[in-house]
């Protein structure tokens, strides 16, 4: 059995990635699910190790977040002269 903790929220995540956190069995942040240690969920766990942290591996923050949409800020205001 695998001890996994889901850290970071899926807010701001793709579709696919909020759907793997869903089949892992998790439904809120710093919840612990004991999983089946086996080459599929070692594959989920492994495309979503930004969000989840397993026990005996250490979890490291990423630095800028990958996962989510980014948007160019507008110009609007500045071109109003405001």
């Amino acid at each position: 059995m695998v001890k996994a903790t889901l850290v970071k929220s899926t807010i701001g995540a793709s579709p696919s990635i909020k759907a793997t956190v869903v089949s892992l069995g998790f439904r809120r942040m710093n919840q612990t699910r004991e999983l089946p240690d086996n080459p599929a969920v070692r594959g989920m766990l492994k495309a979503v190790n930004f969000l989840v942290a397993v026990d005996g591996e250490p979890f490291v923050r990423p630095k800028r977040s990958r996962y989510k949409i980014w948007r160019s800020r507008s110009n609007k205001k500045h071109q109003r002269g405001n």
